[in-house]
């Protein structure tokens, strides 16, 4: 109730951490976070983390200029050991914890909080290949709610629904619970349950040869809404001497009707009432670069069937839902994979299609190597259309868009590109669909600007490298020179 409130004033993540509150607390009541280390993957789902280490009062201003980060965050907690904000990170971090803290002979308890959507990412595909270098208790709990921004996609997002929705996952649930009920918290007996868990597991789901096929034992699928049964179950790996996972099913926006209806629209959310209506901002008419994008790009696309869409996750997120509903052929989706999701655009567009990669300016730069050597190096047509460009405001630090343009102009072949409204945003894509050789579309989480000034200068084709002007003065000694959305403030 408490998040509900809060994060109905503020905005914030409400779906994902009404999911994880259960689980949250189990996991305080066993471990000791002051000494031992909790690693957030991501970690937009912290709130109840963040309640309970001494930062309630504090969420008045949640997101809020000094208030408190919606992140993990060193600086506000000893509770928290990363600044973290990207997927994929938490397995490795933990891995390279756990290897310190033998090598200084500390035994402090390590918990690395992992999404479905970030164990496919490839750096916690590579982290669990690596898990044999620790020898000693490190605990991976998969936290399943078959959501990221978007719905998960791919393989593994099908493998585990498989395993969620088999009888057989009711049946050892129903098995798992029963042991866990009936297990001591201490003694020879704890042994004993755990070894029974792990052969009803591996007898009856194929999950568990997933992951013990790289020798890292598997417990679970258990109800990460059953709290009783989670503090049992981690006082008991908690003594382990040796690696585990425990995956862990919970339900994004439980407690909440709204959120539990319709997860993806709350997954980061501005205020709203709490009966699910958002509260109608005076600027509520205006249209974003997003919205615009999405809009120019289906219109283009209904012209050309070369263009394809890629996205990493977040679909909605980059105004793509129309075109993935008109031309669902030519639309994928790869999961939280930004370096995949450029190869794949490579691949295209050295096939003849004009690839459009879709994607957040943060987590572009995770692809950095894959834009300079499979496609700037290659000069090939693809485009890259980079939604939240430049200050981000309430996601904070890990979210600004702040690198793009420095690492873009170091590229061979690469055009950027910054429109400053609708009118170029529009010009703009037509411009990158009439070049051959690799193109960066960049705009700001923002409204487009409203018409205050003559803005038919700007309604021309673009020429490489030609700036226009927009208002000019016989007698002015100085000239301004703005690039991109901030024109409207110059």
């Amino acid at each position: 109730q408490f998040i509900l409130s809060s994060v109905s004033k503020t905005g914030g993540h409400l779906a994902s951490n009404l999911g994880v509150v259960e689980l949250t607390l189990a996991m305080h009541y066993v471990f000791d976070f002051k000494t031992d280390k909790l690693l957030w993957d991501v970690g937009h789902q912290c709130y109840t983390h963040k309640i309970i280490t001494g930062r309630k009062a504090d969420f008045t201003k949640l997101r809020r200029h000094d208030g408190i980060s919606g992140f993990p965050n060193p600086a506000e907690s000893i509770y928290d050991q990363f600044v973290v904000g990207h997927a994929g990170t938490a397995i490795a971090t933990a891995i390279g914890m756990a290897i310190g803290q033998l090598q200084r002979q500390k035994n402090d308890k390590i918990v690395a909080l992992v999404g479905d959507a970030s164990i496919v990412n490839g750096i916690s595909f590579e982290s669990l290949n690596n898990l044999g270098l620790v020898k000693r208790q490190l605990l991976i709990v998969l936290n399943d709610n078959s959501m990221a921004i978007d719905a998960t996609q791919g393989a593994m997002a099908k493998y585990f629904s498989k395993v969620r929705l088999s009888q057989t996952y009711e049946d050892l649930r129903k098995t798992t619970r029963n042991i866990l009920e009936h297990m001591p918290l201490i003694g020879k007996s704890v042994e004993e349950a755990i070894e029974r868990i792990k052969k009803s597991i591996r007898m009856a789901l194929p999950a568990s040869q997933m992951f013990e096929s790289l020798n890292i034992p598997y417990f679970g699928p258990v109800d990460g809404h059953d709290i009783g049964s989670l503090i049992r179950l981690f006082d008991a790996l908690s003594h382990l001497n040796h690696p585990a996972i425990l995956h862990v099913y919970t339900k994004k926006g439980k407690g909440f009707t709204p959120a539990d209806d319709d997860p993806r629209r709350f997954h980061s959310t501005g205020p709203f009432k709490i009966n699910g209506d958002a509260i109608e901002a005076s600027d509520a008419t205006r249209r974003s670069f997003t919205t615009v994008f999405g809009e120019c790009l289906t219109e283009l696309a209904s012209k050309d069937d070369r263009i394809v869409a890629i996205t990493s996750a977040m679909c909605d997120g980059t105004g793509l839902g129309k075109f993935r509903e008109r031309f669902a052929d030519r639309f994928y989706d790869v999961g939280i994979a930004e370096s995949a999701a450029v190869d794949i655009a490579a691949g295209l567009a050295k096939s003849g299609a004009r690839p459009v990669v879709c994607i957040y300016s943060t987590f572009l730069q995770r692809s950095f190597d894959q834009i300079l050597q499979e496609v700037a190096m290659q000069n090939l047509p693809v485009i890259f259309c980079i939604d939240r460009a430049g200050v981000v405001g309430s996601d904070g630090p890990t979210h600004h868009g702040l690198m793009d343009i420095g690492f873009l102009r170091m590229m061979p072949n690469m055009v950027l590109v910054a429109p400053a409204d609708e009118v170029e945003l529009k010009l703009a894509l037509e411009f990158a669909l009439g070049e051959n050789k690799p193109v960066a579309l960049r705009y700001p989480k923002d409204f487009v600007p409203s018409s205050e000034f003559d803005r038919s200068p700007c309604a021309q084709p673009f020429e490489m490298g030609k700036s226009v002007v927009v208002k000019s003065s016989a007698d002015s000694l100085i000239a301004i020179v703005a690039y991109g959305s901030p024109l409207t403030e110059a």
